[in-house]
């Protein structure tokens, strides 16, 4: 065994003692603990992982630098490691071990079930899926033919039964044309392809990350004509790359889209931002009523400030003046700001619901999220979701694994 080797065994034992501090393994599915120390991280981990260095993404080769590649893997159990850029952005990650774990306890998935794996990546959760269910009943499709590639030669090398075919999910359906018992998918999509309720029998389970935050496990009805289920958590992945383009996020991306023009908006909202930076469940109610609002927030002495922009021509930027209160200024076609505090105001009325507290359900017709079985209903996406045998939908990915 070489050095780095065995700084690895010690790596991988230092994220085992991190996820059981959290308490992060799933007490419903303590499998998922001994899968994860069978089939490690690293071994699916191409050998230049990337950084990023507060301006751009580095590479941080295992060759040059191998604590530097090892910290990458193992320094956060609720961080991704960047395994492929493409245009100087992320399009491939080995998803968090945290939101790994979660996700696949949310699948429930059983020895004997066959499994979809909907964006193999590096094929890590096609490995842990097929620990579980069993050699031969985990079938991955990644839109990527390298990615495929790589994927299949370290199950090989892992000694695990499972298969990787480069097909388009949406497209294809499921491998094989027969319904599997659960569909996992490592990529986010803010509407549900069809192609997907296609793909599970009734009773089956659907684990997907949802658009720019959340994901959310479905059971697929018993005449399998829909799917109905829950948000499950806060997990947050790469979009779908044939799906709408989502917008960026970081601080340049808001003020390419504020621009130089005036704002055409001006007035103080008596709010204390505090609750908009820390409190996840108004960030997910606000996620929901305003699907497409990038919201950043930062401190300084005067308090929380917030910067809101919808990726195209409309934004906002609220002030704390140390009073509790903030300056809101707004641009372009829409209220943005506006929109905010509405759904902001709208969750405490509601309440103020737990992110745990919201649902999905998918038709033919449309798909909604919901608060409750009866609560109020916000409709997800701008157009009808494909009707069975249409050749239409969100397909692709951007791949974790």
């Amino acid at each position: 065994m070489s050095t780095h080797d065995g700084d690895l065994v010690g790596r991988r034992t230092g994220m085992d003692t991190a996820m059981t501090e959290r308490g992060a393994w799933p007490q419903d599915s303590l499998w998922l603990r001994e899968a994860m120390a069978a089939l490690p991280r690293d071994r699916f981990a191409p050998d230049r992982l990337w950084r990023w260095d507060g301006y751009a993404y580095v590479p941080v080769d295992r060759a040059s630098d191998p604590q530097g590649w090892a910290n990458e893997l193992y320094d956060d159990v609720n961080g991704a490691a960047i395994t492929q850029l493409d245009g100087g952005r992320p399009s491939s990650s080995l998803s968090a071990p945290g939101a790994v774990a979660d996700m696949l306890d949310s699948l429930m998935v059983e020895p004997g079930h066959t499994v979809w794996d909907v964006g193999a990546g590096q094929g890590w959760t096609t490995a842990l899926a097929a620990w579980r269910a069993g050699p031969g009943l985990v079938v991955a499709t990644e839109i990527d033919e390298a990615l495929a590639e790589f994927a299949r030669d370290r199950l090989k090398a892992a000694g695990v039964d499972a298969e990787v075919l480069a097909a388009d999910a949406t497209r294809t359906g499921p491998p094989g044309g027969a319904r599997v018992d659960r569909l996992h998918a490592t990529y986010a999509v803010e509407t549900v392809p069809w192609q997907w309720i296609q793909a599970v029998r009734p009773g089956g389970r659907i684990v997907y990350p949802w658009g720019r935050l959340g994901y959310v496990a479905l059971t697929v009805d018993d005449d399998g004509g829909g799917a109905q289920g829950w948000v499950h958590g806060l997990a947050q992945f790469m979009a779908d790359r044939r799906g709408p383009a989502q917008a960026q996020t970081g601080r340049a991306a808001y003020a390419a889209v504020r621009g130089d023009g005036e704002p055409k908006v001006r007035r103080v909202v008596e709010r204390d931002l505090a609750p908009l930076a820390d409190d996840w469940h108004l960030r997910f109610a606000v996620r929901v009523a305003v699907p497409d609002a990038v919201l950043l927030t930062g401190r300084d002495e005067d308090g929380v400030n917030a910067w809101v922009h919808d990726g195209d021509a409309s934004w906002a930027e609220l002030t704390a003046r140390g009073d509790g209160s903030v300056i809101l200024l707004q641009g372009g076609p829409r209220r943005i700001g506006d929109e905010v505090m509405t759904a902001w105001s709208q969750w405490e009325a509601l309440g103020e619901p737990e992110l745990y507290d919201y649902g999905i359900a998918v038709t033919p017709d449309g798909q909604w999220a919901r608060l409750g079985e009866d609560g109020p209903h916000w409709p997800i996406g701008r157009q009808r979701l494909p009707a069975p045998g249409d050749d239409a939908g969100t397909g692709g990915g951007r791949s974790s694994g």
